[in-house]
């Protein structure tokens, strides 16, 4: 494969959770693995209430006239509507009203549309409005559990109660969201708790169950979701029982999947949507069939959210978890007919095995992905994979002997079959069209299989029954097709919409690339981004976020930044991902404005910082895809096999994106200003320069650091007015 790009040598690693490998990583950018579905839910059997299926067919036998939701969503947007009789703030925006005719059109219409709203569009009432006005069953899918609250609990209701409309919401999340009560009673007897702390939530989680109605963790104030109790306390679709759990009438995912099949408007989010098309066994299986309109907010996120669940894993810590499930079963239930503590002790020898046959000697700090070429074919690997896959046939065999004991055994027994079946995969040559790579890191392994894409999915998803798919997010291309998220998402057929933001970033906020600066695969180009971020931060007393590509440039950057600060006498706090949980992080950011934080991955978005608390967001560098990575790499060669140039048509592409969602922490609302600093010069002498600043958003270039400092002495000046 040629190099993506001669001239630039120095493509830096692309923002997201397969190459920047945090210790912060659960920072709602992903929800519940495909492990947190529900395998034996009857959602067959769970039918609407007669008054509800009777308003259902009223809806359906009378078809809105041509033009009529339309109309009524013009309406509602419109000067003295409902949406401004109920909100004393409202003003009619016409980005918004944009985007909301569109939807009602895709609506009306069984259309499909994908829609890029800018930062301020207030694309949620967009899409919420014409589809409550519309009458069907909708189904609403969230990039993330913080935003799916967002919406059942603040959005939802109120234009519910604006519209006075008798409709029934659910919010349905992973199984991995509600606490199990059948879990929650065997770790009071045998759980092994890791510290005092544990046993102390575990208390806590005690007290919440008694009071909950939903078992949503999300009510308890203050629980952190790495908390190591709450795998203890929730299932999984390995070790749920299903109808055989004897707290299964009381269940909290039976009764959420119950409820959401009993509504009209759903939110779930992408992890729990392509879960289940993977897997077919909850709740939106049988849902998506009786949706009228299916709308995905965050779209863009839908592409990663779906590999997750569409390839293939084989990793350390299900073995070890498998093991140790297996040890604690049988000695539970099977005490005496098997050797269990040898069995077990196999599976962990094997996993250990593999991870040291993947490290191949190397000094790990972090996370290191390998092309499947570099372990395939190596004896110790080989030899490894045999160990796992015969350790697993152990168990398999052991497990057979002891089912009729218990359903927890049949669970176990079901597991260690598809754990068996998942080695034997890896031990056969990848399928065309899919890309295999290891993860490696100083305590795991994953062996991981994917195809390139979602797009063969979401055809098939949207070939099913004839609805309305609208799909949106503030970042989904740079051209008006929106090729970046509709190509690989198969939606090449689908109407696009490009609605820009209403904020005059032209007034409010400044753009520097300094020039003379380091280049990126210059050694000092680290220190030298500490350097300008020290001195951009004293001017503005703090305020500012860094944000880096890679965690190496994320420690020196914060390393430099508290070096200068001390040396300048300039009492302003250095804050640094992976230091402290996400919410934790940017509450103190929030709260001592005199601090700087250095973040990467999951800081370059979703991150809402309105108002001065934010005026200045510094990017190092390019946030280029690592064209080292194995599936950048398969994407590169089937981009290069239909004679298209890969630089330009990806990793261009890809650097576009993440750059826009960096630059778009800054400005938040019509208020704000601000400056953004690229420290990279390629984005104003290179030829590709000139694409990615028309990436941004219209901000006003400054020439030099003198005239950014002015600017942000300004900014001081009325802040502190």
């Amino acid at each position: 494969m040629s190099p993506p790009d001669p001239h630039d040598p120095a493509i830096a690693a692309v923002p997201h959770a397969s190459t920047d490998h945090s210790t912060d990583t659960t920072d709602d950018l992903t929800d519940d693995s495909a492990d947190d579905l529900m395998a034996d839910a009857p959602w067959g059997g769970a039918e609407a209430s007669p008054a509800l299926a009777a308003s259902r067919a009223r809806a359906a036998a009378e078809e809105l006239r041509p033009g009529e939701l339309e109309q009524s969503v013009i309406a509602a947007f419109d000067t003295g509507g409902p949406l401004s009789r109920h909100g004393p703030g409202y003003a009619p925006r016409e980005p918004q009203q944009r985007m909301a005719l569109a939807v009602a059109q895709a609506i009306a219409g069984r259309d499909t549309l994908v829609v890029e709203a800018g930062t301020g569009v207030g694309k949620t009432f967009a899409y919420l409005v014409p589809a409550l006005l519309s009458g069907g069953r909708t189904l609403i899918s969230t990039a993330t559990k913080s935003l799916q609250d967002q919406l059942f609990m603040r959005d939802l209701p109120r234009l519910l109660d604006t519209f006075a409309l008798p409709l029934r919401a659910a919010l349905l999340k992973g199984r991995g969201s509600y606490l199990c009560l059948h879990r929650l009673q065997q770790a009071r007897h045998s759980a092994e708790l890791p510290d005092r702390r544990a046993v102390a939530q575990l208390a806590r989680i005690e007290r919440w169950a008694m009071t909950t109605h939903t078992g949503d963790f999300a009510e308890i104030d203050g629980m952190d979701e790495r908390s190591p109790v709450i795998p203890i306390v929730s299932s999984t679709r390995d070790n749920c029982l299903g109808t055989d759990c004897p707290s299964y009438r009381d269940c909290h995912v039976v009764k959420a999947r119950r409820e959401a099949m009993e509504a009209d408007l759903v939110v779930v989010n992408h992890h729990l949507f392509f879960a289940d098309l993977v897997l077919r066994d909850s709740g939106v299986a049988e849902l998506l069939p009786s949706v009228e309109v299916a709308i995905f907010d965050e779209a863009h996120q839908l592409p990663e959210a779906g590999l997750n669940f569409l390839g293939r894993l084989l990793g350390s810590a299900q073995l070890f978890d498998f093991g140790r499930d297996m040890l604690a079963q049988g000695l539970a239930h099977a005490r005496g007919l098997q050797e269990w503590q040898a069995i077990a002790g196999g599976v962990e020898r094997a996993a250990r095995a593999l991870r040291l046959a993947c490290a191949g000697g190397r000094d790990l700090r972090g996370v290191l992905k390998l092309r499947w070429n570099e372990c395939s074919g190596r004896a110790d690997f080989e030899e490894a994979l045999r160990q796992v896959t015969q350790a697993i046939e152990l168990s398999v065999d052991a497990l057979a002997s002891v089912m009729e004991v218990g359903p927890d055994l049949v669970r176990l027994h079901e597991r260690a079959v598809e754990l068996y079946k998942t080695a034997q995969l890896f031990a056969r040559p990848a399928d065309p069209g899919a890309v295999r790579w290891v993860d490696v890191g100083t305590h795991q392994v994953r062996l991981m299989e994917s195809p390139l894409d979602i797009r063969e999915a979401m055809q098939e998803a949207l070939a099913s029954t004839p609805k309305a798919w609208v799909f949106t997010s503030a970042t989904l291309g740079e051209d008006e097709a929106l090729t970046w998220f509709t190509e690989p998402a198969g939606l090449g057929q689908a109407r696009t919409l490009r609605v820009g933001s209403p904020f005059d970033y032209a007034s409010h906020a400044r753009l520097y690339v300094p020039r003379h600066f380091p280049k990126p695969s210059e050694p000092d180009h680290g220190e030298s981004v500490g350097c300008l971020g020290a001195r951009l931060a004293a001017r503005l007393g703090g305020r500012t976020f860094i944000l880096t590509t890679t965690l190496r440039q994320l420690q020196t950057v914060a390393d430099v930044l508290r070096q200068r600060f001390e040396e300048g006498g300039h009492r302003i706090e250095v804050l640094v991902q992976g230091t402290m949980p996400k919410r934790q992080l940017l509450q103190q950011f929030v709260d001592q404005p005199a601090s700087v934080l250095v973040g990467s991955a999951s800081f370059w978005e979703g991150i809402d910082v309105p108002g001065d608390a934010l005026q200045c967001v510094l990017i190092d560098k390019l946030p280029f895809p690592p064209p080292n990575d194995p599936l950048v790499e398969a994407r590169v060669a089937r981009l290069e096999s239909e004679g298209r140039n890969p630089f330009m048509e990806y990793f261009v592409a890809e650097a576009a994106i993440a750059l826009k969602q960096g630059a778009g922490r800054l400005i938040r609302t019509e208020t704000d200003r601000g400056l953004l600093v690229v420290c990279d010069p390629r984005l104003a002498g290179s030829h590709y320069g000139k694409r990615l600043r028309g990436a941004l958003p219209p901000m006003t270039q400054v020439p030099d650091e003198t005239t950014a400092q002015a600017w942000l002495a300004e900014l001081k000046a009325s802040h502190d007015a």
